[in-house]
């Protein structure tokens, strides 16, 4: 990068952070929650936030349960998100933070019974293909065509 570039990206950012030296008022401080005041306001947004965060993994559940097959379904993956879920639980207890520990036992759950259910199909589809003397292969790649080429003559 230019020298020009970099004194210029500088100069900039310097004269952003101007503006900022006089912010320490606003900084948001957390107050009790106008719903609840047992609950701090970051509980409320914790526990909105660990709504969105701990049912993404619903959809895929759903879908495998209604396809009842495990195709498209990665087990290590939820297994190590499972995994690291149950450190989450713990940094919640050790911080006290209700909306971190619920929210990630409910994770740790979903997880667990995808991954229970991943087993479950991938053993009825064994069982499956061992019945039936079919063998189960992955598919191969088509070669990609050329529209531009002229297929009827060999070299």
């Amino acid at each position: 990068m230019e020298p020009r570039r970099v004194i210029y990206y500088l100069a900039v950012l310097f004269l952003s952070m101007i503006p900022l030296c006089g912010c320490q008022d606003l900084v948001p401080h957390d107050t009790p929650s106008l719903l609840n005041p047992k609950f701090q306001r970051s509980e409320v947004v914790g526990i909105l936030a660990g709504f969105g965060t701990t049912f993404a993994a619903v959809p895929d559940l759903v879908a495998m349960l209604k396809r009842r097959s495990s195709a498209g379904m990665s087990p290590r993956m939820t297994a190590i998100m499972g995994a690291f879920q149950v450190l989450w639980v713990y940094y919640g207890l050790l911080i006290l933070s209700r909306p971190v520990i619920a929210w990630n036992v409910v994770a740790v759950l979903i997880n667990f019974l995808s991954v229970g259910a991943y087993f479950h199909f991938a053993r009825k589809e064994k069982g499956r293909t061992e019945e039936c003397g079919w063998e189960l292969t992955e598919r191969k790649r088509l070669p990609i065509v050329d529209v531009n080429r002229d297929y009827t003559h060999r070299p």
